[in-house]
């Protein structure tokens, strides 16, 4: 399970230092693609496996669930960490993110996300007061 919040930059090669908590997960390969909110998703190998197979299940009829694989899939890019955790952010990613040099890397349970570091602040500055006055019908059982 990805968890916590991480402040790494992006090196002059457009590389990340994975942090080391999400290393041993992703070591065998991992997979970026186009996140809501303008983020990149990092999943696992496996993990990219198991979505793109409930993606496989959405009816072909569905005009909003061929946009949304088409975007999903086409910006995808499959990467395997060098021996120092790095990995590189490909270019078409790292416009749709708006990455300048300082990201935040966050945990989001089954996948991680990469963010401009500013655009994550200003969004959890904003989610911050929803989030407090969630109720239990957002999540229902809980708490």
């Amino acid at each position: 399970m990805f968890l916590g919040t991480y402040s790494p930059r992006l090196d002059e090669k457009a590389r990340l230092i994975l942090p080391a908590k999400f290393r041993e997960e992703l070591a065998d390969g991992l997979v970026l693609t186009r996140g809501q909110e303008r983020c990149i998703y990092v999943f696992s190998a496996r993990e990219f496996e198991r979505v793109h197979e409930q993606m496989r299940a959405a009816p072909l009829s569905s005009r909003q669930a061929r946009d949304y694989i088409r975007v999903f899939l086409s910006g995808a890019s499959d990467e395997t960490p060098d021996k120092q955790g790095r990995i590189t952010i490909p270019a078409p990613l790292r416009s749709y993110a708006g990455l300048d040099r300082d990201l935040a890397v966050i945990g989001a349970g089954t996948r991680a996300e990469i963010w401009d570091a500013g655009s994550w602040t200003s969004y959890l500055e904003a989610q911050e007061n929803a989030f407090s006055e969630t109720d239990e019908e957002v999540l229902p059982g809980i708490f």
